[in-house]
């Protein structure tokens, strides 16, 4: 039986098999029976990781010490309110953080708490539910994540891609709807507009129907 350890774009942690691309931790919200509780996260730094550190095999639970969490891509990881880890993923920290500089117009690049106290406030609204705005998607970047109706995708090359645990669907030439839910944090998105590229999985680039 899968662990529950798998994110959705909104930032849900549910059982599946699927494994995905990429890691992240948000703290520790397992206990000794490896089930969660009620807590989503025991940190403001939520954090995605490579899949492979240096051969290194670990728990994906360890005992009291920090729950590892998967996603489908990167895309998916920065949705649910994640940014690149500064360890393991410097290059790609580095990236973010200078595309952050960018969007925001500030002098000096940001520290990973700096980033952290403002993703915390965009992802999780007063009743810790994951925050959203509506948005013409023709004002997004490539790199967000949307939900339209009952739909959950991937804006990319001006196409909805329809997301889950196993890739993307191809478009159907349709579009996105005039007005949409934007599920990726609103720094986020100006970091992607600035210029950064994360990880996205292959089926994101099959062509459309």
């Amino acid at each position: 039986m899968p662990l529950q350890n798998r994110v959705t774009p909104a930032g849900e942690i549910v059982a599946d098999p699927a494994r995905g691309l990429i890691m992240g931790n948000r703290g520790c919200l397992h206990g000794p029976d490896r089930r969660l509780g009620a807590s989503r996260w025991r940190s403001a730094a939520w954090i995605c990781c490579v899949l492979d550190w240096r051969g290194r095999r670990r728990d994906p639970m360890p005992p009291g010490r920090w729950t590892a969490l998967f996603f489908l891509d990167e895309v998916t990881a920065l949705a649910a309110g994640h940014r690149p880890c500064a360890y393991c993923r410097r290059a790609d920290y580095l990236r973010f953080a200078g595309a952050w500089q960018i969007a925001q117009r500030l002098p000096r690049r940001p520290g990973a708490r700096d980033m952290d106290q403002v993703l915390h406030c965009e992802r999780l609204g007063p009743d810790r539910q994951k925050r959203t705005y509506r948005a013409p998607p023709g004002q997004l970047p490539d790199g967000v994540m949307i939900r339209a109706g009952a739909t959950t995708g991937l804006l990319l090359g001006g196409q909805l891609r329809l997301w889950s645990f196993q890739g993307y669907a191809a478009p159907d030439g349709s579009g996105p709807p005039a007005l949409v839910d934007v599920l990726t944090p609103p720094s986020t998105v100006a970091v992607l507009a600035a210029g950064y590229r994360p990880m996205l999985h292959p089926s994101a680039r099959e062509r459309a129907a």
